[in-house]
């Protein structure tokens, strides 16, 4: 990749990992020359203001690629399928947030803060985003990882409505609303009532009894750690939050870390915040994570079951650091 200036194109510009693209674009102040805006026919015509510039919204075609160097793909894994690979063969890198290429062999799967150097290992000219969970979680275990070896992760999610998309956010809005005036709930986006509510399913349940969200944990831990050996057991849960995912951790380790040496691990690593006072009942929460660029640790304890073992809490902000920053921060290793 070059020095100079680039071409860059926002696939699902207008959805709200696009759009939060755009602010990180903006706000890293990223070198860029030109910049494309492509979606659906449906959003073509619309004009986002970006710098001081009116920017009309094209229809995504198989010729929208024409001298674009950096293409960020945030439309979901079937017009990543479809279309990324012509952005490829146009020139393009593809940085691709949805599962369509995640654990392909020849994707890179990076978090620019554990594995930089897998994202000029791409022979595709495409770059995999992980899963949103995964990003958050392993931003705090990453850096435990490396001091002592983790082996074993046992974790829950409790993951905000805006996982979902808008219309996630649409339909706890409404259904607020609705139970203030004493009407009936009619579930659509989820299979239960969120309001007020949790829910144990994130994405579908396979044959192991897992979701496929869980599993990601697994999987694309594995990769990004570079470790084969990692076992990961997780439920996902949906919670009435708007933004912010937070994850309850347990992991077992090689070599048996001290609480003090893990607040100084995670303490040293970039991207990551710990907020952890017992006395002063400090810990993160969502709000807390909101807009923000970090990922926030607490309630870090020696876990009770394992050997090895450490508890912890990590809050971080799914659109920003868990999809829009990730993939911003892709594009600036290849600057």
């Amino acid at each position: 990749m070059r020095d100079s200036p680039l071409h860059v194109a926002v696939v699902g510009a207008t959805g709200a990992v696009g759009e939060e693209i755009l602010q990180c674009l903006d706000q890293r102040d990223f070198p860029l020359t030109d910049l494309t805006l492509l979606a659906s026919a449906r959003s073509a015509g619309k004009n986002i203001h970006f710098q001081g510039q009116k920017i009309k919204v094209k229809e995504l075609t198989h010729d929208a690629f024409d001298a674009v160097d950096i293409a960020l793909f945030s439309a979901g894994g079937g017009i990543s399928l479809e279309f990324a690979p012509s952005a490829a063969a146009a020139g393009a890198t593809v940085i691709d947030n949805s599962s369509a290429f995640r654990m392909d062999e020849d994707v890179p799967l990076v978090i620019p803060e554990i594995n930089p150097e897998a994202a000029r290992q791409t022979t595709r000219g495409i770059i995999a985003n992980p899963n949103c969970t995964t990003i958050v979680t392993l931003m705090a275990l990453a850096p435990l990882h490396r001091e002592f070896g983790l082996k074993t992760l046992v974790a829950s999610s409790y993951q905000a409505v805006s996982g979902s998309g808008a219309k996630g956010i649409a339909e706890l809005e409404t259904q607020v609303a609705a139970l203030g005036r004493g009407e009936a709930i009619e579930p659509d986006v989820y299979p239960h009532q969120i309001a007020f509510n949790a829910i144990p399913q994130v994405e579908t349940i396979g044959a192991n009894g897992y979701t496929k969200e869980e599993m990601k944990m697994q999987n694309e831990g594995r990769k990004i750690l570079g470790t084969d050996t990692l076992i990961a057991s997780v439920t996902c849960v949906r919670i009435p939050v708007f933004r912010s995912h937070s994850i309850s951790v347990s992991a077992d380790f090689e070599k048996q870390p001290s609480v003090a040496a893990a607040r100084a691990a995670i303490t040293a690593f970039p991207g990551v915040q710990v907020r952890d006072d017992r006395e002063a009942a400090l810990y993160p929460t969502p709000l807390d994570a909101t807009g923000g660029d970090d990922c926030l640790v607490g309630r870090i304890r020696e876990d009770l079951v394992f050997k090895n073992g450490l508890s912890l809490w990590v809050v971080g902000d799914q659109v920003r650091k868990g999809a829009a920053l990730n993939a911003v921060q892709i594009a600036e290793l290849l600057t």
